[in-house]
């Protein structure tokens, strides 16, 4: 089963870079690309995602601002973000993210932490 995953990354440049890396990944299909809070509630609205890699800060709104629109009832969310803080890690594990990752040294490990998400997966 394919896993669909929506990027939610204010640097253009950045989120194509992701979509590229991901895009070779089997059982991996990027639905979409945005850059702001709204955009992304209403791609996870107009998309059956299964995951969201979300950054924090975005052109419009913030990336908890997203958790908090969706609600409980939302895809599972990977926050792939440079702002390390421990209050922001503290308060995203608080909303039930799971994966929180360093844009600056993480990188690599984004491809592989969605292959393992993939093959965790019941078929």
């Amino acid at each position: 089963m394919t896993l669909r995953v929506l990027l939610v990354e204010d640097s253009r440049v950045l989120s194509e870079r992701m979509r590229e890396s991901l895009e070779g990944l089997d059982n991996v299909e990027v639905v979409g690309a945005v850059a702001d809070e709204s955009a992304a509630v209403a791609a996870v609205r107009q998309h059956a995602v299964d995951v969201i890699v979300l950054d924090l800060q975005l052109k419009e709104g913030t990336g908890f601002g997203v958790m908090e629109r969706l609600g409980k009832a939302r895809p599972l969310i990977i926050v792939f973000t440079n702002y390390m803080l421990p209050e922001y890690q503290r308060l995203a594990r608080s909303m039930g993210v799971e994966h929180f990752l360093n844009k600056s040294v993480d990188y690599e490990r984004l491809p592989q932490l969605l292959s393992e998400i993939s093959a965790a997966r019941p078929h």
